[in-house]
């Protein structure tokens, strides 16, 4: 084990000497400040245009990367006082509809004509944000983390308008200083544009971004150079406040309503142009989009991702540190069936190299589990070294207080803290070819049975045709993160993959191409417990529809006792052992079709010497661009000897989203779950009546399946408004 990590913090070393230069340093792109008054209406014709270096000449990246776009595109930006704006003009020669799913922000990049920003303004190839629209001008914007990830759950405060013929469509935005973050008296940022034209089934990028990487890739972006440094938002002072209004009814337990007025909101201060204070006060997420519900035959705990937006700005400082099944700190603890009081947080950038996040939240107690006032404190302070890696810390602590009595079972059930202290270096390549990481946490708990530590790292290479990463993780059995989530402890695990891509010179097969994954699990004595190798061939074709096959072979040697279906049967005893193969396929239709669909299946063998047989379709069709149709249909077949003998398991869902403009929206989402017996109904009417002020109102309601009956429902009214200063 010890040689193991030894070697892999060896390749480490190895690999962070391969510093270079920024790729596409030599794409410069001159903003000026504006000659006169720019409108936004998508048509361009303003005199403020008339003096602005255009960005054109773009490279294709798909479908592949060895020349220029045949689209032509034309980009131009200016400035004010106030804001920065953009023009970009997207000419086609294909004569064909647009694709879109809908009017609805934050769509789906693969399946739309669109256009995205990506701004960089501390040059950090890092961080930074993305704005775009698709080509009916749904917007788009979120925050940029990990050197090419975008969080869409971040939104903000900005205006665009777009405009279609038959030759070429336009997009025009203007976004404000205040509402992004960056150094006072920098004249150069890092920016990329990129374009999907669905059409011509060509994606393209101002510049140049080998094909197996996406083009929000920042390690390729160019340079924004302003004719002198942008203008200092000043002082920026923003009140989120809302009142909501509702009523539920849980019919398991209450016989009469409940009745709810809320008043609450969040503020933000400007610290500096590029650090952020946010503060909340009896904070309300009614409006958040609910779970996609899953048929769950996992061992472990399953992962569901934050959508409450205070925790979303700069949310990579928190979220990301560790691995996703190794996290030291996880937002969604927080609040968990609990009043949030209040809570604080400082995010953002100290400088160029230097990134500071800090959160405290303050939940309330709950008499009837004895569940004590509990507060949560997270500080991470994260510090760029060569190019565009990275290390960082992280200390998380969670400590009660207040408790209703001082039994010992309260102290027990509610310990009085759980601390966890870490380290982790971020690896990335001047050139994105290497990536890789390598951390260790140690835990603190009242209780010596959880003061135990993590560790893990990886390596992981990808060019056009060969990619490949090997990984270890070790977590003992008594390391404790309650504010974290690590399903599975007492384990050191072993894994990687080996790919390779063939590319035809013709035919529809764009590429072709095997990868071989193994991963092995053993306990902390080193005897092996699981064992899952598999072959996945993969066919990815011009009109951008995608194949891929498997075969595989698992064991498993349980360390735990487990009930196979989940259904509260008899459990299989801890230290049986079970082996099996399966083979399975997954197509995707091509996104420019009217109908889409996709197809999954996995045959073979399950625990016990059974069979599980398991089958998805997702159909998809638009009604272009407002109305967008979904269903999706699991299923699963458990072949398994007594007690358990066969069971079926159905997963049924279905969304109607409606979107009457860019700003109106009404999604609505039905769900059955045959597993857990419950059919839920979610509808949201939004209405963005002015930039990122809304008025929501939602209704919830969950039935039991058998027998029929109601189970809760909810109606919210709920108003927000943002204000700046």
């Amino acid at each position: 084990m010890k040689k193991l990590v030894l070697f892999t913090s060896s390749c480490f070393l190895i690999y962070t000497s391969l510093i270079a230069q920024k790729k596409n340093g030599n794409f410069r792109l001159n903003i000026r400040k504006a000659t006169a008054d720019i409108t936004i209406d998508g048509i361009g014709d303003d005199a403020g245009w008339k003096d602005t270096e255009v960005a054109k000449d773009f490279h294709m990246v798909l479908p592949m990367d060895v020349d220029l776009a045949k689209e032509k595109t034309e980009i131009r930006m200016a400035y004010d006082d106030t804001y920065i704006y953009l023009l970009a003009t997207f000419y086609h020669s294909e004569k064909a509809k647009y694709t879109v799913e809908s009017l609805r922000r934050d769509f789906s990049f693969g399946n739309n004509d669109n256009f995205l920003l990506f701004l960089d303004p501390f040059n950090n190839q890092t961080t930074g944000f993305s704005f775009g629209s698709n080509a009916y001008g749904a917007q788009w914007d979120g925050t940029m983390y990990d050197g090419s990830k975008i969080d869409l759950n971040w939104d903000s405060k900005w205006v665009s308008e777009s405009t279609r013929d038959d030759k070429k469509w336009v997009f025009e935005m203007a976004v404000p200083f205040k509402s992004i973050r960056y150094e006072n008296g920098v004249s150069e940022w890092g920016i990329n544009f990129s374009r999907l034209d669905l059409k011509s089934s060509e994606k393209s990028s101002w510049t140049p971004v080998p094909r197996q990487f996406p083009t929000s890739s920042m390690a390729y972006n160019g340079t924004l150079v302003w004719d002198k440094p942008p203008p200092s938002p000043g002082f920026n002072f923003s009140i989120i406040p809302y009142v909501s209004s509702s009523v539920a009814k849980k019919i398991e337990t209450d016989t009469k309503s409940k009745y709810d007025l809320k008043i609450g909101g969040d503020v933000k201060f400007s610290l500096t142009s590029s650090l952020n204070l946010d503060l909340t006060v009896n904070p309300d997420f009614s409006q958040v989009e609910v779970d996609r519900q899953i048929t769950n035959l996992d061992r472990f705990e399953l992962f569901f991702p934050e959508r409450r937006q205070f925790f979303l700005e700069n949310g990579d400082l928190f979220a990301n540190f560790g691995y996703a099944n190794i996290r030291p700190f996880f937002s969604r603890r927080i609040g968990l069936g609990v009043p949030i009081q209040a809570g604080a947080r400082i995010s953002g950038n100290l400088n160029n190299n230097w990134r500071l996040g800090v959160m405290n939240m303050q939940t309330d107690a709950v008499t009837e589990t004895g569940l004590p006032s509990q507060n949560f404190a997270v500080v991470t302070l994260q510090r760029k070294v060569f190019s565009r890696s990275n290390i960082g810390v992280m200390l998380v602590n969670k400590q009660s207080f207040n408790y209703q009595n001082e039994s010992d079972s309260l102290r027990v059930l509610y310990p009085q803290y759980n601390r966890n202290l870490g380290v982790e270096y971020n690896l990335a390549s001047a050139n994105n070819t290497y990536n890789g990481k390598a951390f260790f946490i140690k835990s603190f708990s009242p209780n010596e049975e959880n003061n135990g530590i993590t560790q893990a790292a990886h390596l992981q290479y990808s060019s056009k045709d060969w990619k490949w990463r090997i990984e270890e993780q070790w977590v003992t059995n008594d390391y404790s993160a309650e504010v974290g989530f690590v399903p599975r402890k007492g384990y050191v695990s072993v894994n990687g993959y080996l790919g390779y891509l063939f590319f035809p010179k013709r035919g529809k097969i764009l590429s072709h191409g095997p990868t071989l994954n193994a991963n092995y699990y053993f306990d902390e004595k080193l005897n092996r417990t699981d064992k899952t190798s598999y072959v996945v061939y993969d066919f990815a074709f011009k009109d951008r529809s995608n194949l891929d096959v498997f075969v595989s072979d698992d064991y498993v040697e349980l360390l735990s006792p487990f009930d196979p279906t989940r259904l509260g049967k008899p459990t299989l005893p801890s230290g049986t052992k079970h082996q099996w193969n399966a083979f399975g396929f997954n197509y995707k239709s091509k996104p420019q079709g009217i109908f889409t669909y996709g197809f999954k299946g996995r045959f073979g063998g399950y625990y016990a010497d059974g069979n599980r047989t398991s089958l998805t379709s997702e159909l998809g069709y638009r009604f272009q661009p407002y109305v967008s149709v979904s269903a999706n249909l699991n299923y699963n077949n458990i072949d398994l000897p007594q007690p358990w003998y066969t069971n079926t398991f159905w997963l049924i869902g279905s969304e109607v989203d409606v979107t009457f403009t860019n700003k109106i929206f009404f999604a609505n989402l039905f769900q059955y779950n045959e597993q857990t017996g419950n059919l839920n109904i979610n509808s949201r009417f939004q209405w963005r009546y002015a930039p990122a002020s809304d008025l929501f109102l939602v209704y919830t309601n969950n039935y039991f399946i058998e027998p029929f009956e109601g189970k809760n429902w909810g109606i919210t009214l709920k108003l927000t408004y943002w204000l700046t200063k």
